[in-house]
């Protein structure tokens, strides 16, 4: 018996790493094409890594359902083509002894997801959004292009010919600036050396002409060595952080200043006079839209964590009876299968606002039918 679950529960594990592997090469596909494209546009290779680091983590909560979800089908349903799954019914096999091995490590996988989801994807998220921001910000003015004009700039064009990286400078500058609606300026500079200066753009140019210089003066101007400053043109570099972000401790605390919140506006609007009453009643939806949006986020991950076990709950009974050895059937029901269960949670999530429908219940919609299913086939299959 034991070298039976041996055999079983081996080609399980050999089938969940494989699926592993190419599901994860195919969800990191577009991100290794943008840090392909970060390096090169130049972008410091610290950034780049630290971009990388925190982005492949989150594939892990598809990538490991998923992955179960198709070994679980593939391998039982290629023992039940082979007829093996006949044989240890014959020799009086329970079927059950057989799934023990599977069934544990995805509960196993479960509790990693679940870990995964509610501590490594958050502070991913916000770590790769906060490198976004200084990708686009702090190191904005290394990214800028020879050879096209850059619109990036609130009412600021810039164009340059070539660029001297060694140096630090632009060739050949051409800025139009807009700023003021009255006067429109044209500056040339031969060569500019360009700094950040917190939300600043600073030039040191040489060889300046600006024509007009302003409207009081509409002659051009020229000088030799000039420093122009263009206030206030790049974005805040600091990241507000979101529900996404929030680890399992800060979403527990997060929840509970929901919940304050909503009985402090649900109070405000019984006790409330009639001059308010519309007021406090805007502000007891408002409540009511955040906390169940929290709530959503809170429970999606948690769903997703779901989906390991129950995906080889499903997938086990699911390949036995596809009695087959096309691994294309296989495949097809383990993609219906995972269609299914993440269309539910994509569409509660899309809804997370919407308190009256209770998203944060109703994600748990495919769970349950994961469940019942699995139920009603293992016992048939036994």
């Amino acid at each position: 018996m034991k070298n039976l679950e041996r055999y079983v529960f081996g080609s399980f594990l050999s089938s969940f790493f494989l699926a592993f592997l190419v599901l994860s090469f195919v969800l990191t596909i577009g991100l290794m094409v943008q840090i392909v494209s970060y390096m090169l546009q130049g972008v410091p290779s610290d950034l780049v890594g630290r971009f990388a680091l925190v982005s492949f983590p989150e594939t892990m909560q598809w990538t490991v359902p998923l992955a179960l979800l198709v070994s679980s089908i593939l391998v039982f349903s290629r023992l039940s083509a082979d007829s093996e799954i006949a044989a240890m019914r014959s020799c009086g096999v329970n079927l059950l002894t057989v799934m023990r091995w599977p069934l544990a490590f995805a509960l196993l996988c479960t509790f990693v997801c679940l870990f995964v989801n509610n501590e490594i994807v958050p502070r991913g998220h916000e770590v790769r959004r906060s490198l976004k921001n200084r990708l686009a910000v702090g190191t904005g003015l290394e990214l800028l292009e020879p050879g096209r004009t850059i619109n990036d700039f609130p009412d600021v064009q810039l164009y340059f010919e070539a660029r001297d990286k060694e140096a630090g400078s632009l060739k050949n500058l051409t800025i139009v600036d807009r700023r003021d609606p009255k006067c429109t300026r044209t500056l040339t500079a031969k060569e500019a050396f360009v700094r950040q200066d917190g939300r600043d753009i600073v030039l040191d140019v040489k060889e300046l002409t600006v024509d007009p210089v302003d409207l009081e003066h509409p002659q051009p101007m020229h000088a030799e060595t000039f420093r122009w400053r263009v206030d206030d043109v790049l974005k805040e570099g600091t990241y507000k952080r979101r529900e996404k972000d929030y680890r399992f401790a800060e979403m527990l605390a997060a929840i509970d200043v929901r919940k304050k919140e909503v009985r402090e506006a649900r109070d405000v609007s019984k006790a409330g006079a009639d001059g308010g009453a519309k007021d406090a009643k805007s502000r007891l939806k408002s409540a009511r839209r955040s906390l169940s949006d929290i709530r959503t986020e809170f429970m999606k991950r948690w769903v997703f964590a779901f989906a390991s076990i129950c995906f080889v709950l499903v997938g086990v009974p699911l390949g036995i009876r596809a009695q087959r050895k096309e691994s294309s059937v296989g495949m097809g029901i383990a993609l219906v299968t995972a269609l299914f269960y993440y269309l539910v949670v994509i569409l509660m999530t899309s809804l997370s606002k919407n308190y009256h429908v209770h998203p944060e219940v109703l994600i748990w919609l495919p769970v349950v039918v994961c469940i019942a299913v699995s139920s009603f086939l293992i016992p048939k299959n036994l």
